[in-house]
């Protein structure tokens, strides 16, 4: 049944899922395909794409923490426990990628209705569609001993287990959320503590970085007595956007597309080139 009233609704929704084959993507690649498809959503009226897409063993870093004393340390203990590490175009601090962990990115067209808080919201909104009766549960709230802790980070008794980000470009809005749907939760935040640790060394630093508690991050696998898995997810979102639409369609990138999709990528390219 469609859900005429939802404020997720739209004529059309667009799908675009890279959540297999961007396992053999570097993520460098897919916040330039984000900025390319800001750049179509700007051009359509009442429509809506959502892309899905998970990345191999990936540290990505927002820009502060490439301003840290150490950086170079840091990085380096990230690649000996085989991460790669990548600066992103966004905002906000250090997440991690692996297999188990979905990202998906809403975009929409930058109008009058759509606020920065209005944006965050229908993210909220869609994923505790996704979620079913464990949905309900979901609080969205800064979960300060995170990493990259957040306003809209979302979380089930007081465990973090999915983070929000927003970006803005060329009359288009990008909602990106990161979930970490099964594996360790608290492992995952060891790593991006030790990072830290490594990073800063007890120097000053311009910016107040997280002090994070493992215990504090888990995933929808280990909160939920139902399994969770990045395909049970995807076949969740398909369903669900069916719903919240007239028509639902394959996104296909068009010439125009590449062609901006080429720039975007030089930009990446050229802001990862000091990292390494």
């Amino acid at each position: 049944m469609k859900d005429f009233e939802s404020p997720l609704f739209r004529k059309k929704w667009f799908i675009l899922d890279q959540s297999v084959v961007g396992l053999g993507m570097n993520p460098i690649q897919s916040f330039a395909i984000d900025d390319t498809l800001c750049r179509r959503i700007g051009q359509e009226d009442d429509s809506g794409i959502a892309r899905s897409w998970v990345h191999n063993n990936t540290v990505v870093l927002g820009i502060q923490d490439h301003r840290l004393p150490h950086i170079e340390t840091g990085i380096d203990f990230l690649k000996e426990a085989g991460y790669d590490v990548i600066v992103r175009n966004s905002g906000g601090l250090a997440v991690v990628l692996d297999e188990q962990v979905l990202n998906i990115s809403l975009l929409f067209q930058d109008n009058k209705e759509m606020s920065i808080d209005h944006g965050y919201e229908l993210m909220v909104m869609l994923i505790r569609l996704l979620l079913g009766e464990l949905g309900e549960e979901v609080i969205d709230g800064e979960v300060k001993e995170s990493y990259c802790p957040g306003r809209y980070d979302l979380s089930i008794a007081g465990k973090k287990f999915a983070g929000i980000s927003q970006r803005r470009i060329r009359g288009g809005v990008a909602v990106q959320i990161y979930i970490a749907v099964s594996g360790s939760g608290s492992s995952r935040a060891a790593l991006i503590k030790q990072f830290y640790d490594q990073a800063v060394q007890g120097a000053p630093t311009k910016f107040e970085y997280p002090k994070i508690i493992p215990t504090k991050m888990t995933s929808l696998d280990e909160l939920s007595t139902q399994p969770f898995s990045v395909q049970s997810l995807m076949h969740s979102l398909l369903i669900t956007l069916s719903r919240l639409c007239d028509e639902l369609r394959t996104y296909q990138l068009t010439d125009e597309d590449w062609n901006n999709y080429e720039d975007n990528l030089a930009r990446m390219i050229k802001r990862n080139e000091k990292l390494h």
